[in-house]
C-alpha cells in the first residue's frame, strides 16, 4: 500500500468579487494569462485539457480532467503526466467574503507521481504559491 501524504493546500483572500475568480480559473483566455497555454477548456465534468509544461529541459505533458464543477465555487480536476505513473486532483474552492474572495487550492495525490525532482512535492508547492500569490492575483486585481 502507497504511503498517504498530506496535500498541498494554499489559501489566498484575492481583492477581487467571486465572478472574476470564477472567470480567471475558468475562462481559457484568463487561464492563458496565468497558467499554460490550452488548446481548449470548458468548465464542465468530464471535459479533458492537455497542456505542455517546461522544466529545466524537460517538456511535461498534463493531461487533466474535470471531476466537479460547482458554478462560482468549485471546479476540480485530475491532473497527471504523460507517460508517467500517478494521479492526482487539484481542486479549487472559492467562497465570497463582501467585495474579496477567498482562493483555497488542495492538490491531493502528489505521493503517486514517480520519485523524481522535478514531481517533488516542493515544486508543486513553489508553483502553485507563484500562480496564485503573483501572476493569478495580478490578474483579477487589475
Amino acid at each position: 500500500m502507497a504511503l498517504k501524504t498530506e496535500p498541498f493546500i494554499i489559501e489566498r483572500t484575492l481583492n477581487a468579487s467571486i465572478e472574476k475568480v470564477w472567470e480567471a480559473i475558468t475562462s481559457k483566455d484568463h487561464m492563458e494569462k496565468w497558467s499554460f497555454y490550452l488548446k481548449e477548456f470548458k468548465p464542465e465534468v468530464g471535459f479533458e485539457f492537455r497542456f505542455d509544461g517546461k522544466h529545466d529541459d524537460m517538456v511535461y505533458h498534463h493531461i487533466c480532467k474535470i471531476t466537479e464543477v460547482v458554478i462560482g465555487k468549485k471546479l476540480a480536476y485530475t491532473w497527471r503526466y504523460d507517460g508517467y505513473e500517478g494521479n492526482s486532483l487539484v481542486t479549487w474552492e472559492l467562497f465570497g467574503e463582501g467585495n474579496k474572495t477567498r482562493v483555497k487550492l488542495t492538490h491531493t495525490g502528489l505521493e503517486t507521481f514517480p520519485k523524481i525532482a522535478d514531481f517533488a512535492k516542493s515544486n508543486f508547492e513553489m508553483g502553485w504559491t507563484e500562480i496564485i500569490d503573483k501572476i493569478l492575483k495580478e490578474e483579477v486585481e487589475k
